[in-house]
């Protein structure tokens, strides 16, 4: 995907004399531990590599506790570039949250809709066993007999294809709430005693992501400017019996693995390792950029997450998805819990998007670069 990146000066961006950065900080210095004590993140297409971060993740163990010195600290060790994609004036921003869902441990009553951990017949597809024809977008797929297919869809899975193998791990009182829990890719479950613990993106099928919302407009339910989370949820509770045929026009299915709720004020832990930074962690395409490099996006029409001001906010690389695509496309983490829910749930708005690149490599990117 061709996009030009233009440098700019920090008092270019929108807001950001009035942006406090410090949680980025905070984010970095996570991400720091993990490149250094696990493993480095892969370089994206764009070429920021880990070795280009490293002076500032080890900087980021310094004090940058109030927004001043925490500006200060991004404006000495980052350069900001405006990215342009091909054919838009600017970038396109959605949200996501992790859902807090009552569960029980067996099914029981009216609590008989599980969710599942990652199958043993479930593999690892790349371009060394993909069978020929296989659609490319399948990362997985079942092993039988020897030989890789296609796993079972959501439907499959739904009408019992894992049943009796022993994956659940809990059971919801609705199939509405465990399918946002797969789009979302994580959720916080509750017990009846007041137990918490975290379920996280294991795997999934491989089939293409479908979204509903766009179904549901396609067929003239719901109106494209009204369509939100609450929207499609409030259109399903009230067509009960077309529940199904509509989920089920997602094949894609999420398998989960549990981990325990360490800090109740980070999110899950997600693609880049580390635990999300509410309001501050943007799912990005990882092929193109690579974890752990900053981005400011700046929304004139997103205001509601920044109590009625323009959205303009410094954010940190650390997860990616399906539908997260293109060089100025992002996803931001606004949280866990109800409240976390309402704020995502209608998030589709139009936004600039400034990558910060390391000063010792900005060079690299200064004159008329264009990538694809």
């Amino acid at each position: 995907m061709a996009f030009d990146l233009e440098p700019v000066a920090f008092s270019d961006l929108p807001g950001w004399q009035e942006d406090d950065p410090a949680p980025v900080i905070a984010a970095l210095r996570r991400c720091h531990h993990h490149v250094t004590m696990v493993k480095p993140y892969r370089t994206g297409s764009l070429g920021i590599s880990v070795d280009d971060l490293l002076p500032a993740l080890e900087a980021a163990g310094a004090d940058s506790s109030d927004a001043k010195r925490a500006r200060a600290f991004f404006e000495e060790h980052f350069a900001p570039f405006r990215i342009r994609p091909d054919g838009r004036q600017a970038g396109f921003v959605t949200a996501f949250y992790e859902p807090e869902i009552e569960v029980r441990a067996t099914a029981v009553d009216d609590f008989r809709f599980p969710f599942y951990r990652r199958p043993a017949d479930l593999v690892d597809i790349d371009a060394d066993n993909r069978p020929d024809g296989m659609d490319p977008c399948f990362a997985f797929g079942r092993l039988s007999d020897g030989s890789i297919e296609e796993y079972p869809d959501r439907q499959a899975i739904e009408e019992g294809f894992l049943a009796g193998g022993g994956l659940e791990i809990a059971y919801a009182r609705s199939k509405v709430d465990v399918f946002f829990a797969h789009v979302q890719g994580a959720a916080r479950l509750i017990y009846p005693d007041g137990t918490r613990r975290r379920i996280t993106y294991a795997a999934k099928t491989g089939h293409r992501f479908s979204a509903i919302g766009k179904l549901l407009i396609e067929r003239g339910e719901i109106a494209a400017a009204t369509v939100s989370m609450a929207s499609i949820r409030g259109w399903l509770a009230a067509n009960p019996d077309r529940v199904d045929e509509v989920l089920w026009h997602n094949r894609s299915f999420i398998f989960f693995r549990e981990a325990p709720v360490e800090n109740e004020d980070l999110g899950p832990i997600a693609a880049a390792k580390v635990p999300l930074e509410p309001g501050r962690s943007l799912a990005v395409d990882r092929l193109i950029h690579t974890f752990g490099v900053p981005f400011y996006i700046a929304s004139e029409s997103l205001t509601h997450l920044g109590a009625g001001r323009p959205f303009a906010r410094l954010m940190l690389a650390l997860d990616t998805g399906s539908a997260i695509v293109g060089p100025a496309r992002g996803d931001i983490f606004t949280g866990s819990g109800e409240a976390a829910g309402a704020l995502a749930g209608s998030v589709r708005n139009d936004a600039d998007f400034f990558i910060f690149i390391p000063r010792a490599a900005a060079a690299r990117y200064r004159r008329g670069y264009r990538h694809g």
